[in-house]
């Protein structure tokens, strides 16, 4: 046997055991709050959160003619109660700081179930400028992790990421997946069935907010793309549109017309922020997500929409 085919033997069986050495690792790291590799660990402990519950739902529900995806705008700004009274079949599959990247994880796990008529895609300036990590980190905790997990991490050259991903698949086997039926309490909010999320009724309080430039992630509009185009070949309609935030931050922007002008050319898009009127200090409780008080004055308007489109 040559050295080279010797090297190559010693590798292949070397290989599985270090991996499962690594993997026990990080398992055992994640116990030790001092350890070096807990630095490189970010699975958050505690209670699960809401996108628990909303992707529990997900597995079980089917045939809806509106599904909602984006970020917190979307799953505290789209009521599926709202759109329930109306006679529409709904589910928001809304995440936290969910880029277009968590989107294509989502649409892969959820899509052939959820078989949607629409999608109305929630897209703001600051999710289209961010890596994703924070999103990534929230659906590994959150959801059942599979293939796409693995997939969505080569879009990231981190390694926090990846060994949450090692520790999620092993905290997967002690996670309860039974799916609620009505509602539940999470601190300052009251996760409904459905996906959506309602936040205790609370007031935004006016402050000055500096100027800033938006910037796009390439990577972001890239997959945005490829999701415009995986609808399309599956005749999905998709909306595209800016949720409502107050005044105050919206006039930060100093290149808005830039970001619209973007989504325009991509797909059918509304900013809402020049549909609807909405006041900070009574529709918001903070400066980018409406109370409780502005999501029904917005998701009227969303029916206004549908309307126009001919989905009533």
């Amino acid at each position: 046997m040559t050295d080279i085919k010797r090297l190559t033997l010693n590798i292949a069986i070397f290989l599985p055991f270090a991996i499962i050495i690594y993997f026990a690792m990080v398992i055992i790291a994640a116990h030790f709050p001092e350890s070096f590799m807990k630095q490189n660990l970010k699975y958050i402990p505690g209670p699960m959160g809401d996108m628990f519950y909303r992707t529990n739902e997900a597995r079980i529900t089917k045939d809806v003619d509106i599904l909602f995806l984006g970020s917190s705008h979307a799953y505290r700004g789209f009521d599926t109660r709202i759109f329930k009274i109306k006679g529409y079949k709904t589910f928001n599959l809304g995440s936290s700081s969910q880029t277009p990247l968590q989107t294509n994880v989502l649409l892969n796990r959820y899509l052939e179930q959820l078989n949607p008529k629409l999608v109305i895609f929630e897209v703001s300036p600051l999710i289209m400028n961010s890596d994703g990590i924070e999103s990534t980190l929230d659906l590994i905790k959150n959801d059942k992790n599979d293939i796409y997990t693995f997939t969505n991490l080569i879009d990231f050259s981190n390694a926090s990421t990846f060994n949450t991903a090692i520790y999620g698949f092993y905290m997967d086997l002690f996670k309860n997946y039974k799916p609620i039926t009505d509602s539940i309490r999470l601190s300052n909010d009251l996760y409904i069935s459905g996906g959506f999320v309602q936040r205790d009724m609370s007031y935004y309080k006016a402050e000055i907010i500096d100027k800033q430039a938006i910037n796009i992630n390439p990577i972001q509009i890239d997959m945005l793309d490829k999701i415009i185009e995986r609808l399309k070949k599956k005749d999905i309609k998709l909306i595209l549109l800016q949720t409502p935030i107050t005044k105050s931050l919206y006039n930060s922007y100093t290149d808005i017309y830039k970001f619209d002008s973007i989504m325009n050319s991509k797909a059918e898009y509304y900013n809402f922020n020049k549909i609807v009127d909405l006041n900070d200090s009574i529709h918001f409780y903070d400066s980018d997500h409406m109370n409780q008080n502005g999501v029904e004055v917005f998701d009227k308007e969303i029916m206004k929409l549908l309307m126009v489109n001919g989905l009533n």
